[in-house]
């Protein structure tokens, strides 16, 4: 065994059994492991569920963390981007045995069936597998588990060890779709914040375990490894804490839920990450900054690592408590409550739209991140004399605000329920939104803030120049390629069943966010793009693109207002709305917002672009007068000997 593997084990080790001490102390305290009053399925069962749950979080920790710490710090192709691939790929098939242990464990709780080896077993866990949520989910992330084990033994570059990371990253996703029951009530709060504390907590433990089995190995570059990590440990915990904040609001309705075993276990949880979080000031602000090859950082990161051992396994012991839940008086749900699983808002009015909102926190996590960033990035340019226009940043930041808006103010609240809502909705995000951050220009004021590396690791710099200079960067973003797209998305999401999969299901509704807002973005940089690009097409080619999307907007709008049925009957026509236009009135107004007013954005484009165009001329008219100056007018004098002479042809 070598030296690095004997840190990686030391550290899992540690991690391990503090997180065991905590699992078993909130069981105790919550009651996540007492037996059933019906059905008991035994203590083997009740016990072995959250201990394979918690080996598996922390395997998966060490996989995950790894991958994206290698590939944020790690140089390209070097020795220790091999080892911490070696470290993911071990942690990955930890990771997939007790996985395969708690599948199997899990499926035997629900299901009552006792362990067989008969083949009525067997068919219960394929079933268990491919028809049952909970089993759907568990199964996707096993197999995840397993690809990540054999990918990350094959790759050897940079570029892989990303997608591997974010292939790990996506196996988050079926758990915390299972982390709060489909149609109850702030469902997609709920998803959202788990699966925003997942990716965090596996980047902030697996990343520190991969950091301290490193140890002897970078010592020449101690102070840049350390420094990376603390920058993604603070992103960790910024992330942690926001999504803690939202999951304690979904299940801990009032104060005195704090008070319930439940409640406390939270803030035993609370308090760790709080410590953490001191960890990490101290390093950045104190240890950092001395850092030597006698490495300062290491002698807390044993210490560290058991602390988050301990988060993990309360954490996990928390999942099998029951939350403090008011028990009020039964009442039959209504229509709205059964499809959405909330009530149905008051009516849409002028104030409504102002005064309703429904926090998405991914996306709002998104927008305020990226108005913070910026700002920061226009500070580090002022504070070194350089200039960066106001109406840049002022573009971007209100760019983001309206994200803000749109994803967690009324439009989310009544998307849901009303067709012409949601229309706005997708016009402000594929349209409105991206006039606004094109100009921002993002990627150059990344260029100009931030350092770029002097060896072959990339940070975001790196890894966004790469994005956008890829073949496939280049094919999305070519104007025609992104004008198509832009239009046939329209069709393509509305007349196929992505529609109903984006109204149903949250992860749909989050794609549907992440798919406008790229289309739209894509097809206003080409544009009116300032940021660096590899394609450009003439003014007049641009021109000539935004008539033909203007027209096909006019044309789909049509074809709704025209329409003589819903688009989606069994949801839009279901909700039992007392207020507001009929359902079919409603989509045909829909079209006619598709039409009118999803062409205000396309009328500000065709000024911005002409603008462009016209100060694109004069200063070619300007560079052309300057040359002929410089050559005594010989341009002229040339050109006057031409006419002569087909003159006197």
């Amino acid at each position: 065994m070598t030296p690095f593997q004997t840190r990686a084990y030391l550290a899992t080790l540690i991690a391990g059994i503090a997180l065991l001490v905590a699992l078993f102390i909130g069981l105790a305290i919550g009651g996540g492991a007492a037996p059933l009053q019906f059905s008991d399925p035994g203590p083997l069962i009740r016990y072995g569920v959250p201990l394979t749950k918690a080996l598996m979080n922390l395997s998966m920790a060490v996989a995950i963390g790894s991958l994206v710490f290698a590939a944020f710090a790690s140089s390209d192709k070097s020795a220790v981007l091999r080892k911490l691939l070696n470290l993911s790929s071990a942690g990955a098939a930890a990771w997939a045995l007790a996985g395969s242990v708690h599948f199997v464990l899990s499926f035997v709780s629900v299901s009552g069936a006792s362990f067989s080896l008969d083949e009525s077993f067997s068919q219960g866990l394929f079933v268990y597998a491919t028809e049952i949520e909970l089993g759907i989910s568990l199964a996707l992330n096993l197999a995840a588990a397993v690809a990540i084990s054999v990918l990350s033994l094959s790759i050897s570059g940079l570029i892989g060890t990303a997608f591997t990371a974010a292939l790990g990253i996506l196996s988050l996703v079926p758990l915390a779709l299972i982390g709060h029951a489909a149609g109850t009530e702030n469902h997609s709060l709920a998803v959202n914040s788990l699966g925003m504390h997942l990716v965090g907590i596996v980047t902030w433990v697996g990343g520190l375990i991969a950091l301290f089995a490193l140890r002897k190995d970078v010592l020449s570059e101690a102070k840049a490894m350390v420094s990376r990590y603390s920058s993604l440990a603070l992103a960790s915990f910024v992330i942690v804490g926001i999504s803690g904040i939202g999951s304690s609001y979904v299940r801990i309705p009032s104060a005195e839920g704090l008070f319930s075993p439940y409640g406390q276990m939270l803030l035993v949880k609370i308090t760790l990450l709080v410590i953490l979080g001191s960890f990490g000031a101290l390093y950045r602000l104190r240890i950092l900054s001395k850092l030597s090859e006698k490495g300062s950082f290491f002698k807390l990161a044993l210490l560290e690592i058991s602390i988050m051992g301990l988060a993990l396994g309360m954490g996990t012991a928390l999942a099998r408590t029951a939350p403090p839940v008011e028990q009020g008086e039964f009442v039959v749900p209504t229509p709205a409550q059964l499809l959405t699983g909330e009530e149905l808002p008051p009516e849409f009015t002028l104030e409504t739209f102002f005064t309703e909102w429904k926090l998405d926190i991914l996306w709002a996590s998104i927008a305020l991140w990226a108005i913070g960033a910026y700002l920061v990035a226009v500070r580090r340019l002022k504070q070194r004399g350089d200039d960066w226009p106001v109406a840049r940043t002022i573009s971007w930041v209100g760019g983001m605000l309206l994200l803000l808006f749109t994803t967690s103010g009324s439009l989310n609240v009544y998307q849901e329920y009303l067709f012409s809502i949601h229309m706005i909705a997708h016009m402000v995000l594929t349209m409105a939104i991206p006039v606004l951050l094109v100009p921002g220009a993002p990627v150059t004021l990344l260029m100009r803030a931030v350092q770029k590396r002097s060896d072959s690791s990339r940070g975001v710099r790196e890894w966004v120049l790469w994005a956008v200079q890829t073949k496939y960067g280049e094919f999305v973003s070519h104007p025609l390629v992104a004008a198509v797209n832009f239009a046939a998305s329209l069709v393509v999401f509305y007349f196929t069943p992505l529609f109903e999969w984006a109204t149903r299901e949250h992860i749909g509704h989050q794609w549907m966010i992440f798919h406008f807002l790229v289309t739209g973005y894509l097809f206003v940089q080409s544009l009116i793009g300032i940021d660096p690009g590899p394609n450009r097409v003439a003014y007049p080619i641009r021109l000539v693109m935004l008539i033909g999307v203007m027209a096909f907007h006019a044309f789909f709008g049509l074809a709704l207002m025209g329409g003589s049925g819903l688009l989606l009957p069994d949801w839009f026509g279901a909700m039992g709305r007392t207020w507001g236009l009929p359902p079919l009135e409603d989509q045909q107004s829909g079209g006619a917002i598709a039409w009118g007013i999803g062409e205000i954005p396309t009328i500000i484009l065709t000024i911005i672009v002409s603008v462009q165009w016209f100060k694109s001329d004069n200063r070619d008219s300007k560079r052309l007068d300057r040359a002929s100056d410089r050559s005594g007018n010989k341009d002229l004098a040339d050109y006057n000997q031409m006419l002569d002479r087909i003159n006197k042809k």
